[in-house]
């Protein structure tokens, strides 16, 4: 039998749902047309993209069970960042593509995916458990 892939959260669907749409809000800022988005020092886009793309792999890290899917996940952010950087260089006319960018995430989903060796890696299952108790 196969192991779950989602730590025994009380509500996964919950979780799950809210992490797909970080990684929507991800993908939909990466595409709208530049004048759409608010201006940023220079430089300042690359802290967005780190940070963004280590929110993401740390909730991987919270949602998933398995090192496997946390893997999986993490792979599959560095792919979807690299791809959007290859669209916005591709489909749009207002962004470019931009190596640094593509850079930017693949260090923040690495950064997101070391806190597996944090304490605080099932501060959502706790959390989670806590709130169930309360209830």
């Amino acid at each position: 039998m196969a192991a779950p892939l989602l730590k025994p959260l009380r509500r996964p669907r919950l979780w799950l749902g809210l992490w797909w749409c970080g990684v929507s809000a991800v993908v939909l800022c990466s595409l709208l047309p530049a004048f759409l988005l608010p201006q940023v020092p220079e430089g300042g886009d690359k802290l967005e993209h780190f940070g963004a793309y280590a929110l993401l792999a740390a909730g991987a890290v919270q949602l998933f069970t398995a090192r496997q899917a946390v893997l999986r996940a993490g792979t599959g952010l560095v792919a979807m960042g690299v791809a959007l950087e290859i669209a916005q260089g591709l489909f749009t006319t207002t962004r470019q593509m931009d190596v640094y960018d593509a850079l930017a995430n693949t260090l923040g989903v690495m950064a997101g995916l070391l806190t597996v060796l944090a304490p605080w890696r099932d501060a959502l299952l706790r959390m989670d458990r806590h709130q169930a108790s309360a209830d």
